[in-house]
């Protein structure tokens, strides 16, 4: 069990409040009453760890859980890390590891990742997503053009290209013979637990070690499983060291 300290630090309510984005389908699945997936599993886990109920905010976009988060509506957020986020919310190490791809037409002239930034290349994103900031803070001559959904934004506009999480992109580009995807990926997305960075430094070393030993004892990989992702999604690497946070 955790210190009452690190509880009080991070549960202050009494219960831990979690943010869970329903928008990425690797990491959360199901409705806003009935949420499932491997940030549900690992809300919960922390609370028990903590001693303390858990309560699961839901929502559609990444950047709606990041919000919550930052404004303090909620106390741990599962997110993917990025410059522009760290320096308002601070992160554990990743627990799993995605990737973010390209999808464009069947005809375009553009055969790898590598061709898609040029210019006259405009690429649907969704708003706030870790593709998004990557993105935008990488091209150097595409245009990166934001909606509610990319694919949505990417038809709507006949736009060069789509980014997004590949398992979802490739399952779209499997389905529809117009599409096909732009290998390879382009970015890694590393997924993490956020906190605010006023949390003490023992509630974060509680985090960071709890994170670790859930990676190294096949709870996040078991979690993954249960809610049907593919061998191509994988907890990260336990990156060593920390104090153990196990019960008993």
């Amino acid at each position: 069990m955790a210190d009452e300290a690190v509880v009080a630090d991070l549960a202050p309510a009494g219960v831990l409040r979690a943010s869970i984005n329903l928008g990425n389908p690797v990491l959360a699945q199901g409705t806003g009453q009935a949420p499932a997936g491997v940030t549900v599993d690992l809300s919960r886990e922390i609370a028990a760890r903590l001693g303390v109920p858990v309560s699961l905010a839901c929502f559609d976009a990444a950047r709606k859980s990041f919000e919550a988060l930052r404004t303090g509506a909620a106390d741990i957020g599962f997110l993917a890390i990025e410059p522009a986020r760290q320096a308002e919310v601070w992160f554990t190490a990743p627990y799993v590891l995605i990737e973010g791809v390209y999808a464009v037409p069947a005809g375009s002239p553009i055969t790898t990742a590598a061709e898609i930034d040029r210019p006259g290349v405009r690429i649907a994103v969704k708003e706030g997503s870790a593709y998004d900031l990557y993105l935008t803070r990488t091209l150097t001559h595409a245009e990166v053009v934001r909606g509610g959904d990319a694919v949505d934004v990417f038809r709507e506009h006949h736009l060069e290209a789509v980014a997004g999480i590949r398992q979802p992109l490739a399952r779209l580009v499997a389905g529809d013979p117009a599409l096909r995807l732009a290998e390879p990926r382009f970015m890694q997305i590393r997924q993490a637990v956020a906190t605010t960075l006023d949390r003490s430094p023992a509630a974060k070393a509680f985090l960071r070690a709890l994170i670790e030993d859930l990676k190294a004892d096949g709870f996040i990989a078991s979690a993954l499983a249960r809610s049907g992702q593919d061998a191509t999604i994988a907890a990260a690497p336990p990156m060593g060291g920390g104090r153990s946070t196990r019960k008993g």
